[in-house]
């Protein structure tokens, strides 16, 4: 069944049929050959995305739906005496693949594209796929063909990947109600349907939220020229949205305690008025579901197929890591408060949430002399993209080579091909959507556009989007990266880079389709080199003079670099036990409401208070997409860094460390399980070591 995580890649498009076994695929197309419909593309063509109209996505859709129900009826019409590996399981991998070859650029387009009339097509498309994906697996002709072919000699002969999809596959026919009656598995059905449109409307909501604060020439003191010029009205005044690149500057420069405090308010409310309802019945649909598929909890059911394995796992973890941070945490808020309390003349006792980034960053410049707006000049975009690059070619064995005038959906997109540096062969390609827009995706993501497969023509090229929302261009300025969007840029590349190396011949463990408590780790574990000296050297230069940036400063930078590094990891643990809470026991029509679970967990987890009337899960995307898997950015983090101790021993540039790395965890996907990938390449049991000491403990 499928396993469509938001960072997967998805989707190529030639229709597989049964065959005796990957390599012999047998391939036929899937439309006639002179579409003008750019989403009905050939093997290895990338899509022609400038060329997408009204209507497309849904013909697409219609097409792919089509060819998946043909596949559907050859799998189920096998003789039960004669099913095979090949005729009855590679189909069914097939038939999900055929889907996302649509699904992927449909959704990238849903969240990207600049014509409403598309972005609805592609929400249409979305919950059209969703449903043919429930609607499978609670097919009992599929199930009953996977069972039969389970007698087999053959099935209890198969090994490694092949047997790990057979027992998935019926793991995940199981976790569709599969032990329950035919009435139990319709309620299963239409639960999920009903979770499909109930997810895309809360996403949705929160991306087509717009509201601005409107604020003074005495407001915005502390900002920047560049800030204020791009935001200056013709009344004088200045407009404050809510896009991160908005709103972070803001939050740490402006003097005005105020204005920070109005403009948090507006964002913590994103969406509240419609999402509350949504989410209610999001959490109500969610514990419906599992009671009739026989869990406990939502929670209990989500974590069953992922590395925790159990409720009980997350929530030790939780508590543990925050209680390990407690001391840091403290001493980080003390450190504040005392400077709060020099700069207003008044004995502070409390940090509000809207005061956390603003006193940061003045610790940031006053105690270790890192001024942010000084440190971003050596951060200009396009040196930031060239020096990844170069640590992927070093590490890694790749080379990068942009298109010339691409196929895109916007015009400032930009398209990437990545070629094998040992023989030139091509790898890949990504696309680079950088900068914010209206009713753009609002934060920073890996999208999956084309899937890796095996095919007898060759290995299917994937393809990825990176979708962020750093600093525009204007006519003064380039795009100027804080480190902190640079630390974003390497986090995001490392999913893509997870799609893109991809050697699985099965489309359901290609690239990020692994467990989602570890789905972050190899993005988490490129992070470091944004911090280290080294890398710095290769790509931090002065935008103007060319200089790169002083030793002097990098010193310091690293000296600051766990700053807050306790309070951060608490906000991280309060939104994972925020998360893992309403899916884990919560009772949707009880006494509390979510904003009372959010008050509670705030005050007792994080150090800063909750602002009184704002409702942040309203826009907290991933009560969505995580659903009680948030736990999970903290749970991979122990192993990104555990991972990355490996490199520090070897050297960070080390390329036999490199190459190991990409073998055994990038190339691999979901074929093995994460632990024993792990286990692998460290050459050892993992620990919790190198995680503490990257937070200063």
């Amino acid at each position: 069944m499928c396993r469509k995580i938001i960072f997967a890649s998805m989707g190529i498009f030639l229709l597989v049929s049964c065959s005796p076994s990957i390599m012999d695929q047998k391939v036929a197309p899937l439309q006639e050959e002179k579409s003008s419909n750019p989403l009905l593309y050939k093997f290895n063509e990338p899509i022609r995305f400038a060329d997408l109209e009204k209507g497309h996505i849904a013909e697409a859709t219609d097409l792919a739906i089509n060819n998946a129900k043909n596949i559907l009826r050859k799998i189920i019409s096998f003789d039960d005496n004669k099913r095979t590996f090949a005729n009855t399981m590679l189909p069914q991998d097939d038939l999900v693949e055929i889907i996302e070859r649509v699904w992927s650029p449909a959704y990238l387009m849903g969240s990207t594209h600049t014509d409403k009339e598309i972005r609805d097509d592609a929400d249409s498309s979305h919950v059209r796929f969703s449903k043919f994906i429930n609607e499978l697996s609670v097919n009992e002709d599929l199930y009953n063909a996977t069972v039969a072919f389970l007698k087999t000699e053959e099935a209890k002969s198969l090994m490694g990947v092949e047997k790990k999809f057979l027992e998935e596959t019926l793991r995940d026919f199981r976790r569709s109600g599969f032990e329950l009656n035919k009435e139990k598995r319709e309620q299963v059905k239409d639960i999920r349907n009903r979770l499909a449109d109930i997810g895309l409307e809360f996403s949705n909501n929160i991306s087509s939220h717009q509201d601005t604060l409107f604020i003074t020439e005495e407001e915005i003191d502390g900002l920047p020229d560049d800030y204020k010029n791009g935001r200056l009205q013709q009344d004088g005044m200045y407009a404050i949205d809510m896009t991160y690149p908005s709103y972070f500057p803001f939050m740490k420069f402006a003097y005005s305690d105020d204005a920070r405090k109005r403009l948090s308010f507006k964002f913590l409310n994103r969406a509240k008025d419609d999402n509350l309802k949504v989410l209610d019945d999001m959490l109500q649909a969610r514990r419906e579901l599992v009671e009739v598929l026989g869990y406990s909890t939502f929670a209990e059911y989500r974590t069953e197929d992922r590395m925790a394995k159990n409720p009980e796992t997350v929530w030790e973890f939780e508590w543990s890591l925050k209680s390990s941070l407690k001391e840091k945490a403290l001493s980080d808020y003390d450190e504040m408060l005392k400077l709060k309390t020099e700069k207003t003349g008044k004995n502070a006792s409390v940090i509000y949430s809207w005061e956390k980034r603003y006193y940061g960053n003045l610790l940031l410049k006053e105690k270790y002399q890192v001024d942010e707006e000084e440190v971003k000049q050596y951060f200009e975009i396009s040196n930031v993209i060239s020096g990844f690059f170069s640590v992927c070619e070093q590490l890694f064995g790749l080379e990068f080579t942009e298109v010339e005038n691409p196929s895109v959906w916007y015009e400032d997109v930009r398209m990437f091909e990545v070629f094998e540096k040992s023989d030139g062969s091509m790898i890949g390609r990504f696309y680079l959507d950088l900068f914010p827009r209206a009713d753009k995706y609002g934060h920073a993501a890996a999208f999956g556009v084309t899937s890796g497969k095996q095919f007898p023509q060759g290995y299917q090229l994937p393809a990825s989007a990176l979708v962020t929302n750093f600093p525009k261009p204007t006519e003064d300025s380039p795009s100027l990266l804080p480190h902190n969007d640079v630390k974003t840029f390497f986090h995001e590349f490392g999913h893509l880079l997870h799609g893109l190396l991809t050697k699985s011949e099965l489309h359901s463990y290609a690239g990020t389709s692994v467990p989602r408590d570890f789905v972050e780790a190899p993005s988490q574990m490129l992070e470091n080199w944004v911090w280290n000296k080294e890398s710095l050297r290769m790509f931090a230069k002065h935008y103007e003079t060319g200089k790169p940036i002083p030793e002097g400063l990098v010193d310091r930078m690293l000296a600051a670099k766990n700053l807050n590094s306790g309070t951060k990891a608490l906000q991280q643990v309060f939104y994972g036990i925020f998360d893992f809470t309403l899916h884990d026991g919560f009772n949707p029509n009880g006494d509390k409401t979510p904003t009372d679970i959010l008050i509670e967990i705030q005050n007792e987890v994080t150090l800063y208070p909750h602002q009184d009337d704002t409702h942040f899960h309203a826009a907290f995307g991933h009560l969505n997409g995580y659903a009680a898997g948030y736990y999970g950015y903290m749970w991979s983090l122990v192993f990104a860094q555990d991972m990355f101790s490996i490199f520090e021993e070897n050297g960070i540039f080390d390329s036999e460390t490199g190459m190991r790395y990409r073998k055994i965890i990038l190339e691999r996907g979901g074929t093995v399980e994460p632990l024993d990938m792990v286990k692998e390449f460290l050459g050892r049991e993992p620990n919790n070591k190198a995680f503490l000491r990257s937070l200063g403990l």
